[in-house]
């Protein structure tokens, strides 16, 4: 039996936003064609890696993603996985991340405050940089976290508690 009226549940997920830092710039000065190559690149890796890591690309976002898991372990490797594999590169992958309970709405989006943080960070995150706001059980030998960190996000003001995540050097 499924439950009468309304059409989203709660759901508690880990939200991933991930995005190319400096797209714009890399389209002005290497033109759409190269910039068309370069998204299909990142689209591919990005799907690759989520497959293999069990983590859910929700929608794309021109040069960025939704990604979805219901546990951050996964997620917050995908990301910076992908950071690494575009250092040194002509663009960078930025990310954030946010464990918390969201609206499913109509089985295919995701509405909520975990959602607007996550993208929140990832839009103050640096090339290369992952900031991430959820509890970590275990993480790769190859990641590192460095704890304790604020940010100061439009529309909320200063956020703590937060992680930046990186390779291990």
């Amino acid at each position: 039996q499924l439950p009468e009226g309304n059409t989203h549940l709660y759901i508690e997920r880990t939200f991933c936003f991930i995005d190319l830092s400096g797209f714009t710039l890399f389209t002005r000065t290497h033109g759409p064609d190269e910039a068309v190559e370069l998204l299909g690149e990142f689209r591919r890796i990005t799907r690759n890696i989520a497959a293999k890591r069990g983590v859910r690309v929700a929608k794309w976002l021109g040069d960025g993603a939704m990604l979805v898991s219901t546990e951050p372990e996964p997620a917050a490797a995908l990301a910076v996985d992908l950071v690494h594999r575009f250092a040194g590169t002509d663009i960078e992958v930025r990310a954030g991340l946010v464990t918390g309970t969201a609206l499913l709405f109509e089985g295919d989006d995701y509405i909520g405050e975990p959602v607007n943080l996550a993208a929140k960070l990832c839009a103050v995150a640096g090339p290369g940089e992952v900031f991430a706001d959820v509890e970590l059980a275990s993480l790769p030998d190859w990641v590192e976290a460095e704890l304790g960190l604020e940010v100061e996000l439009r529309g909320i003001g200063t956020v703590g508690g937060l992680s930046r995540l990186r390779p291990a050097l």
